[in-house]
C-alpha cells in the first residue's frame, strides 16, 4: 500500500500507520487503502491495535480539495464510513496514538478506536462548521457517544480545537504521553496488558457493549447473554477457569484464541 504502513510487534500488537505526508490528509486513495489494511486485520486478528500518523501529526482532516458538489460529497463520506467502520468493528481494543493534529477525518478516525493516547502539544476538533459544512466520517455520531451530547453538540457548533489537558478532562482522550518521541510507546503499553489477556473474549466484550450501546437495555441485556454464553466457548475460557480454580485469580497465561 503507498499511504498506509502495516507491522507487528513481538506481543503481537498491530500498528497501522497512515504515511501521506505532509499531514496525513485523508484522501479517497488513502480511505480505500485504510479499509483494505482493516480488512487485512480482520481476517487474521493480532491482539491489539495502535493506530498513529507518526511523531509530527496525527492526521489533519480530509482531503477538502477533492469534495467538489454534494454528489462527490457523499462518495467520499462513505469511503469515511466504510474504512472507519471497519477500524471500529475490530475485534480487539483499538487505540489511537495521537499527535500534533486529529482534526475533522483525523479526529473522527481516532473517535473509530476504542481509546485514545495523545502527545502533550497534540490538538483534536471538529472544525468542519467553519467551512460551512459538518462532520460527515462519524464525528455527529461517535464524538457524543464518548463525551455526551452538551459538550459535542458545542464542539461541532462552534469548531473549535482543545488541547490535551481539555480533552482528557472531557474524555475524548484517555491518556497523555510525556513527548511525542514516546508517544508510540506509550500507547502501545496502554493496550499492553490487554493484548497479553483473553482476546477472543474481550473480542466477544466488545462486541456487547457496542450492540448494547445502540439499543434498548433488554435487547442489550439480551445480546450480553448470547456473548456471554460464545464466551465459555475460547480456549482461553478454558485456560482462565482451570487456573482460576488452581491457582486463584489474574495467573492464567492465555493464548488469545
Amino acid at each position: 500500500m503507498e499511504f498506509i504502513e502495516l507491522g507487528r510487534t513481538d506481543s503481537e500488537i498491530a500498528i497501522l500507520k497512515l504515511n501521506r505526508p505532509k499531514a496525513n490528509a485523508l484522501s479517497p486513495e488513502l480511505l480505500i487503502e485504510l479499509k483494505e489494511a482493516a480488512d487485512l486485520l480482520h481476517n487474521d486478528l493480532p491482539r491489539a491495535v495502535v493506530v498513529w500518523g507518526g511523531e509530527k501529526i496525527f492526521a489533519a482532516g480530509a482531503d477538502i480539495s477533492r469534495f467538489g458538489d454534494h454528489v462527490l460529497a457523499r462518495k467520499i463520506g462513505g469511503l469515511f464510513h466504510a474504512a472507519l467502520n471497519r477500524i471500529a468493528q475490530l475485534p480487539r481494543p483499538t487505540v489511537a496514538a495521537i499527535a500534533g493534529y486529529a482534526l475533522g477525518g483525523g479526529c473522527e478516525l481516532a473517535l473509530a478506536c476504542d481509546f485514545r493516547v495523545a502527545s502533550p502539544e497534540a490538538k483534536l476538533g471538529q472544525p468542519e462548521i467553519l467551512l460551512g459544512i459538518i462532520p460527515g466520517g462519524g464525528g455527529t455520531q461517535r464524538l457524543p457517544r464518548i463525551i455526551g451530547v452538551p459538550k459535542a453538540k458545542e464542539l461541532i457548533f462552534s469548531g473549535r480545537s482543545v488541547d490535551t489537558k481539555e480533552a482528557l478532562a472531557i474524555g475524548l482522550i484517555d491518556a497523555i504521553a510525556p513527548s511525542r518521541e514516546e508517544l508510540l510507546e506509550t500507547a502501545l503499553s496502554f493496550v499492553g496488558a490487554m493484548a497479553a489477556g483473553a482476546s477472543a473474549s474481550i473480542g466477544l466484550a466488545k462486541a456487547a457493549i457496542d450492540k448494547g450501546i445502540e439499543a434498548p437495555i433488554d435487547e442489550g441485556l439480551e445480546a450480553e447473554l448470547d456473548l456471554f454464553s460464545e464466551s465459555f466457548k475460547t480456549q482461553d475460557s478454558e485456560i482462565g477457569v482451570k487456573s482460576f480454580l488452581e491457582n486463584g485469580p489474574g495467573k492464567a497465561q492465555f493464548t488469545g484464541k
